[in-house]
């Protein structure tokens, strides 16, 4: 049983009044959301981080970008920066963010990745300067209600679902689990690979006290490990994990089946990585023979920075990349879902 702090009662109760009014304004038309006519998908949570949403973003980009002329929004979390920024190889992630910085690296042959704070101002943006854009991606704007979206996928992991959480600070949730009742889908992430049908009723059951969307399930699948640095660098059986995650320990217990770990860094989400650390990392691999550094995708982008590269180029680095991966039956009925969305907004208009 955890034990908390009493005073985050009183704090949480407060916040979560505040959510709730907040939202029933909204609900009410009191506050006003906008609407456009690009098509807009969210895909979002009701918890602080850790969901799995920037993989989620890339799965469904990978397939409408096959179909659609496609720009990925982001808040840009954690950058430096403020207002609307299109991604471009001029800026790294303290201008724009880990996940969009992410994204913009693998995709941007694709697509295109924006970020700004004001999700209503930044697609205006987007329209007055892509007017062929016909179809934007929200990556975490649940909570942003002054948007209406055409869609709204709504993660919770296994292992934290929002039902059996609490509103801040108490837990982890930015709004109550009403929050829900918002979504269009809702998708269990980060599951077991070989989840049982009586777990998938129990979640389903749960879930439907405060939701009418259907519940699909989705686990995670890491991809073979590729060098960050120098492509003929190979694989080592031992390794030092380094990781900026929310939550690293499925990443972790990846890692110690796949090598025999020598040691872990675990930094804070966003971590902003500075020449001490990658100092430190070095002196780990070259004090362990026969060693690399093995981190995630995220981690890899922001080790990339042209700052370390002398201290980095010594030593093997690979990043492990990961993929969201659901039964066919429920990757064809999120896929049918939003597609409906998006031609029913198109016949609208």
């Amino acid at each position: 049983m955890r034990w908390y702090d009493p005073l985050l009662y009183p704090l949480s109760f407060c916040y979560h009044l505040v959510t709730k009014q907040r939202n029933r304004m909204f609900d009410k038309g009191r506050l006003k959301s906008s609407s456009f006519g690009i098509p807009t998908v969210v895909v979002g949570n009701l918890s602080v981080g850790g969901s799995g949403k920037t993989p989620m973003v890339e799965f469904l980009v990978n397939y409408f970008s096959q179909k659609y002329k496609l720009t990925v929004l982001s808040r840009g979390y954690g950058r430096k920066t403020k207002g609307f920024f299109w991604a471009d190889s001029s800026l790294g992630p303290g201008e724009i963010g880990d996940e969009p910085f992410q994204i913009y690296s693998k995709f941007r042959d694709k697509i295109s990745v924006a970020v700004g704070e004001d999700r209503v101002a930044a697609i205006r943006k987007i329209q007055d300067s892509k007017p062929d854009t016909d179809l934007i991606i929200l990556d975490d704007a649940y909570q942003h209600r002054y948007l209406k979206a055409d869609f709204y996928l709504l993660l919770t992991t296994y292992q934290n679902p929002f039902f059996s959480d609490s509103v801040m600070p108490l837990g982890k949730l930015r709004e109550a689990p009403e929050g829900a009742s918002r979504a269009d889908l809702i998708i269990v992430t980060k599951c077991p690979a070989e989840m049982d049908e009586s777990m998938m009723k129990t979640y389903k059951k749960s879930i439907a006290k405060y939701s009418q969307a259907k519940t699909i399930f989705s686990h995670i699948q890491y991809a073979h490990p590729f060098p960050v640095f120098d492509k003929t660098q190979r694989e080592k059986q031992n390794a030092i994990v380094v990781s900026g995650l929310a939550n690293d320990r499925l990443f972790i217990e990846a890692c110690h089946k796949r090598y025999k770990v020598i040691n872990i860094l675990s930094f804070a989400d966003h971590h902003h990585y500075r020449i001490s650390d990658v100092q430190k990392m070095v002196a780990m691999v070259k004090s362990n023979p026969e060693t690399m550094l093995i981190t995630t995708e995220k981690d890899a982008v922001k080790l990339k920075n042209p700052r370390f590269h002398e201290y980095l180029a010594e030593i093997p680095i690979f990043a492990l990349p990961i993929k969201v991966k659901m039964s066919a039956k429920d990757e064809d009925y999120l896929i049918l879902q939003i597609s409906k969305a998006i031609a029913e907004k198109v016949q609208i208009l």
